[in-house]
Protein backbone atom coordinates (compact mmCIF):
# COMPACT_ATOMS: atom_id res chain seq x y z
CA UNK A 1 0.00 0.00 0.00
CA UNK A 2 1.21 3.57 -0.72
CA UNK A 3 2.48 5.72 1.98
CA UNK A 4 4.53 3.50 3.95
CA UNK A 5 0.67 1.94 5.62
CA UNK A 6 0.85 -1.66 6.44
CA UNK A 7 -2.11 -3.83 7.84
CA UNK A 8 -1.09 -5.22 10.94
CA UNK A 9 -4.69 -7.55 11.51
CA UNK A 10 -7.94 -7.73 10.59
CA UNK A 11 -11.00 -9.24 12.04
CA UNK A 12 -14.88 -9.55 11.32
CA UNK A 13 -17.59 -7.97 13.35
CA UNK A 14 -21.37 -7.28 12.49
CA UNK A 15 -20.66 -7.71 8.80
CA UNK A 16 -17.41 -5.25 8.57
CA UNK A 17 -13.75 -5.35 9.31
CA UNK A 18 -11.73 -4.07 12.08
CA UNK A 19 -8.41 -3.73 10.78
CA UNK A 20 -5.42 -2.18 12.43
CA UNK A 21 -2.35 -0.50 10.54
CA UNK A 22 0.97 0.89 11.26
CA UNK A 23 2.92 3.72 10.06
CA UNK A 24 5.93 6.22 10.39
CA UNK A 25 4.49 9.60 11.52
CA UNK A 26 6.06 11.99 10.23
CA UNK A 27 4.52 14.66 12.20
CA UNK A 28 5.72 12.75 15.80
CA UNK A 29 8.91 10.84 14.59
CA UNK A 30 8.48 7.72 15.44
CA UNK A 31 6.04 4.74 14.13
CA UNK A 32 2.17 4.74 14.66
CA UNK A 33 -0.90 2.64 14.89
CA UNK A 34 -4.28 3.46 14.17
CA UNK A 35 -7.64 1.02 13.40
CA UNK A 36 -10.51 1.87 10.84
CA UNK A 37 -13.92 -0.57 11.50
CA UNK A 38 -15.33 -0.61 7.93
CA UNK A 39 -18.65 -1.28 7.45
CA UNK A 40 -20.23 -4.21 5.41
CA UNK A 41 -20.00 -2.86 1.89
CA UNK A 42 -21.85 -4.15 -1.37
CA UNK A 43 -19.16 -4.80 -3.85
CA UNK A 44 -21.25 -4.00 -6.99
CA UNK A 45 -21.87 -0.85 -5.36
CA UNK A 46 -20.06 2.00 -5.94
CA UNK A 47 -19.77 3.55 -2.41
CA UNK A 48 -17.78 5.85 -0.11
CA UNK A 49 -17.66 5.95 3.49
CA UNK A 50 -17.45 9.10 5.55
CA UNK A 51 -15.50 9.01 8.45
CA UNK A 52 -16.36 9.03 12.13
CA UNK A 53 -12.69 9.82 14.21
CA UNK A 54 -12.19 8.33 18.06
CA UNK A 55 -9.94 10.04 20.58
CA UNK A 56 -9.35 8.10 23.74
CA UNK A 57 -8.26 8.79 27.24
CA UNK A 58 -5.81 8.91 29.17
CA UNK A 59 -3.36 5.76 28.92
CA UNK A 60 -5.08 4.06 26.05
CA UNK A 61 -4.39 3.35 22.98
CA UNK A 62 -5.63 2.93 19.78
CA UNK A 63 -7.14 -0.45 21.10
CA UNK A 64 -9.36 0.16 23.33
CA UNK A 65 -12.48 1.41 21.73
CA UNK A 66 -12.02 -0.84 18.82
CA UNK A 67 -12.30 -3.79 22.05
CA UNK A 68 -14.55 -2.03 24.65
CA UNK A 69 -17.45 -0.24 22.72
CA UNK A 70 -19.59 -2.18 20.31
CA UNK A 71 -19.45 1.16 18.37
CA UNK A 72 -18.93 -1.58 15.17
CA UNK A 73 -22.74 -2.41 15.34
CA UNK A 74 -24.06 0.77 15.41
CA UNK A 75 -21.42 2.07 12.77
CA UNK A 76 -22.81 -0.86 10.21
CA UNK A 77 -26.07 0.33 10.37
CA UNK A 78 -25.42 3.47 9.58
CA UNK A 79 -22.92 2.93 7.37
CA UNK A 80 -20.13 5.29 8.99
CA UNK A 81 -16.44 4.04 8.70
CA UNK A 82 -14.71 4.38 12.64
CA UNK A 83 -10.82 5.66 12.87
CA UNK A 84 -8.96 4.69 16.10
CA UNK A 85 -5.93 6.54 16.74
CA UNK A 86 -3.37 5.97 19.43
CA UNK A 87 -2.85 8.72 21.86
CA UNK A 88 0.33 10.00 21.75
CA UNK A 89 3.93 9.16 20.00
CA UNK A 90 5.73 6.12 21.05
CA UNK A 91 9.20 4.75 21.46
CA UNK A 92 10.78 7.81 21.37
CA UNK A 93 12.60 6.89 24.99
CA UNK A 94 12.46 10.81 26.28
CA UNK A 95 13.22 11.03 29.59
CA UNK A 96 10.13 11.07 32.01
CA UNK A 97 7.49 10.34 29.03
CA UNK A 98 6.34 6.44 31.26
CA UNK A 99 6.68 8.30 34.85
CA UNK A 100 3.03 8.93 35.12
CA UNK A 101 -0.42 7.08 33.75
CA UNK A 102 -1.32 10.59 32.84
CA UNK A 103 1.52 12.37 31.03
CA UNK A 104 3.68 11.63 28.57
CA UNK A 105 2.90 8.40 27.00
CA UNK A 106 -0.55 7.42 26.58
CA UNK A 107 -1.33 11.26 27.28
CA UNK A 108 -0.98 13.37 24.47
CA UNK A 109 -3.69 15.99 25.18
CA UNK A 110 -4.10 16.46 20.82
CA UNK A 111 -1.96 19.07 21.30
CA UNK A 112 1.07 20.34 19.57
CA UNK A 113 3.60 20.91 22.64
CA UNK A 114 5.73 24.23 22.21
CA UNK A 115 8.66 23.19 24.84
CA UNK A 116 11.56 21.57 23.04
CA UNK A 117 12.07 18.41 25.49
CA UNK A 118 8.17 17.73 24.40
CA UNK A 119 8.86 18.85 20.78
CA UNK A 120 7.55 15.34 18.97
CA UNK A 121 4.48 15.59 21.15
CA UNK A 122 2.19 16.91 17.66
CA UNK A 123 -1.15 15.04 18.49
CA UNK A 124 -3.11 17.70 17.05
CA UNK A 125 -1.88 18.13 13.94
CA UNK A 126 -1.30 14.17 13.67
CA UNK A 127 -5.20 13.93 14.02
CA UNK A 128 -5.85 17.05 11.88
CA UNK A 129 -3.73 16.98 9.20
CA UNK A 130 -1.25 14.17 8.78
CA UNK A 131 -4.01 11.00 9.31
CA UNK A 132 -6.83 12.05 7.47
CA UNK A 133 -4.36 13.08 4.69
CA UNK A 134 -2.98 9.49 4.69
CA UNK A 135 -6.12 8.07 4.82
CA UNK A 136 -7.44 9.96 2.00
CA UNK A 137 -4.20 8.74 0.15
CA UNK A 138 -4.57 4.88 0.82
CA UNK A 139 -7.78 4.53 1.34
CA UNK A 140 -10.54 5.19 -1.50
CA UNK A 141 -13.31 3.31 0.10
CA UNK A 142 -13.13 6.01 2.79
CA UNK A 143 -14.59 9.92 2.21
CA UNK A 144 -12.65 12.09 3.96
CA UNK A 145 -14.13 15.47 3.18
CA UNK A 146 -17.12 13.90 5.36
CA UNK A 147 -16.09 13.67 8.70
CA UNK A 148 -17.21 14.09 12.41
CA UNK A 149 -15.28 13.52 15.74
CA UNK A 150 -15.43 12.22 19.09
CA UNK A 151 -13.92 10.73 22.17
CA UNK A 152 -13.55 10.06 25.78
CA UNK A 153 -11.79 12.02 29.11
CA UNK A 154 -8.71 13.39 27.32
CA UNK A 155 -10.14 12.14 24.13
CA UNK A 156 -13.34 14.26 24.31
CA UNK A 157 -11.39 17.57 25.37
CA UNK A 158 -9.28 16.49 22.62
CA UNK A 159 -12.41 16.08 20.17
CA UNK A 160 -14.06 19.44 21.78
CA UNK A 161 -11.31 21.85 20.70
CA UNK A 162 -10.45 20.15 17.60
CA UNK A 163 -13.83 20.56 16.72
CA UNK A 164 -14.55 24.28 17.64
CA UNK A 165 -10.86 25.21 15.81
CA UNK A 166 -12.31 23.86 12.94
CA UNK A 167 -15.40 23.79 11.80
CA UNK A 168 -15.02 23.37 8.34
CA UNK A 169 -13.35 20.05 8.54
CA UNK A 170 -16.13 18.56 10.76
CA UNK A 171 -19.85 17.94 10.15
CA UNK A 172 -20.01 16.93 14.25
CA UNK A 173 -18.68 16.79 18.03
CA UNK A 174 -19.69 14.70 20.59
CA UNK A 175 -18.10 13.83 23.87
CA UNK A 176 -18.70 11.14 27.16
CA UNK A 177 -17.16 12.48 30.27
CA UNK A 178 -14.61 15.17 28.80
CA UNK A 179 -11.63 17.26 30.19
CA UNK A 180 -14.29 20.14 29.95
CA UNK A 181 -11.94 23.14 31.52
CA UNK A 182 -8.57 21.75 31.53
CA UNK A 183 -7.01 25.30 32.64
CA UNK A 184 -8.57 24.61 36.04
CA UNK A 185 -7.68 20.75 36.52
CA UNK A 186 -5.14 18.76 37.81
CA UNK A 187 -4.84 16.97 34.91
CA UNK A 188 -4.78 19.88 32.59
CA UNK A 189 -2.47 22.10 34.31
CA UNK A 190 0.28 18.98 34.84
CA UNK A 191 0.15 18.24 30.93
CA UNK A 192 -0.40 21.92 29.89
CA UNK A 193 2.92 23.10 31.91
CA UNK A 194 5.52 20.25 30.36
CA UNK A 195 3.71 20.63 27.03
CA UNK A 196 3.20 24.56 26.56
CA UNK A 197 4.71 26.67 29.61
CA UNK A 198 4.09 28.61 32.27
CA UNK A 199 2.41 31.25 29.88
CA UNK A 200 -1.50 30.69 30.50
CA UNK A 201 -2.59 32.59 27.86
CA UNK A 202 -1.08 29.71 25.92
CA UNK A 203 -3.39 26.81 27.59
CA UNK A 204 -6.33 27.95 26.54
CA UNK A 205 -6.06 27.88 23.01
CA UNK A 206 -6.45 24.04 24.04
CA UNK A 207 -9.34 24.15 26.25
CA UNK A 208 -12.60 24.41 25.08
CA UNK A 209 -14.38 25.88 27.65
CA UNK A 210 -12.31 29.01 26.37
CA UNK A 211 -12.69 27.96 22.72
CA UNK A 212 -16.66 28.34 22.71
CA UNK A 213 -16.35 32.04 23.54
CA UNK A 214 -13.52 32.54 20.26
CA UNK A 215 -15.47 30.55 18.25
CA UNK A 216 -19.13 30.50 18.70
CA UNK A 217 -20.50 29.72 15.19
CA UNK A 218 -21.83 26.51 16.07
CA UNK A 219 -24.60 24.95 14.22
CA UNK A 220 -25.03 21.34 15.01
CA UNK A 221 -25.85 20.63 18.31
CA UNK A 222 -22.48 19.16 20.82
CA UNK A 223 -23.97 16.23 22.49
CA UNK A 224 -21.89 15.47 25.42
CA UNK A 225 -22.59 12.07 27.96
CA UNK A 226 -21.57 12.37 31.72
CA UNK A 227 -21.97 9.77 34.17
CA UNK A 228 -22.94 10.92 37.43
CA UNK A 229 -20.79 7.97 39.29
CA UNK A 230 -18.12 9.26 37.73
CA UNK A 231 -15.18 10.28 40.23
CA UNK A 232 -13.48 12.51 37.96
CA UNK A 233 -17.10 14.74 37.88
CA UNK A 234 -16.22 17.58 40.31
CA UNK A 235 -11.97 17.67 40.31
CA UNK A 236 -10.72 16.99 36.63
CA UNK A 237 -13.80 16.87 34.17
CA UNK A 238 -15.93 20.16 34.74
CA UNK A 239 -18.80 20.15 31.90
CA UNK A 240 -20.32 22.63 33.64
CA UNK A 241 -18.32 25.22 33.15
CA UNK A 242 -18.53 23.87 29.15
CA UNK A 243 -22.07 24.22 29.56
CA UNK A 244 -22.53 27.70 31.29
CA UNK A 245 -19.81 29.31 28.22
CA UNK A 246 -22.20 27.54 25.65
CA UNK A 247 -24.77 29.07 27.27
CA UNK A 248 -23.40 32.55 27.20
CA UNK A 249 -22.35 32.08 23.86
CA UNK A 250 -25.54 30.48 22.53
CA UNK A 251 -23.78 27.38 21.58
CA UNK A 252 -25.89 24.18 21.13
CA UNK A 253 -25.57 21.81 23.97
CA UNK A 254 -27.41 18.96 24.96
CA UNK A 255 -25.48 17.78 27.92
CA UNK A 256 -26.96 14.38 29.81
CA UNK A 257 -26.05 13.44 33.04
CA UNK A 258 -26.60 9.95 33.58
CA UNK A 259 -27.39 8.72 36.96
CA UNK A 260 -24.85 6.05 38.13
CA UNK A 261 -22.81 5.61 35.73
CA UNK A 262 -18.98 5.64 36.14
CA UNK A 263 -15.94 6.72 33.80
CA UNK A 264 -15.59 3.49 32.22
CA UNK A 265 -16.39 1.60 28.85
CA UNK A 266 -19.60 0.51 29.99
CA UNK A 267 -20.59 3.67 30.38
CA UNK A 268 -19.79 4.37 26.96
CA UNK A 269 -21.02 1.24 25.80
CA UNK A 270 -24.07 2.12 26.80
CA UNK A 271 -24.19 5.03 25.30
CA UNK A 272 -22.46 4.69 22.15
CA UNK A 273 -25.46 4.42 19.77
CA UNK A 274 -26.85 7.81 20.50
CA UNK A 275 -23.41 9.18 19.71
CA UNK A 276 -23.19 7.32 16.77
CA UNK A 277 -26.72 8.36 15.58
CA UNK A 278 -25.95 11.46 16.33
CA UNK A 279 -22.92 11.41 14.00
CA UNK A 280 -24.89 9.48 11.18
CA UNK A 281 -27.11 12.08 11.28
CA UNK A 282 -25.15 15.13 10.86
CA UNK A 283 -23.34 13.22 8.11
CA UNK A 284 -26.81 13.34 6.73
CA UNK A 285 -26.38 9.24 6.51
CA UNK A 286 -30.33 8.92 7.54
Amino acid sequence: MEGGVTETSSAKMHGGYNKRYKHYSHTLGCSMNFHIYFPPSDSTVSHKFPVLYWLSGLSCTDENFIFKSDAQRAASQHGVALIAPDTSPRGLNVEGEADSWDFGVGAGFYLNATQEKWKNWRMYDYVVKELPELLRDNFPQLDTSKASIFGHSMGGHGALTIYLKNLDKYKSVSAFAPIANPTNCPWGQKAFTNYLGGNKSDWEDYDATYLVKKYPNVSTTILIDQGEGDKFLHDQLLPHKFEEACKNGNVPLLLRLQPGYDHSYYFIATFIDDHIRHHAQALKLN
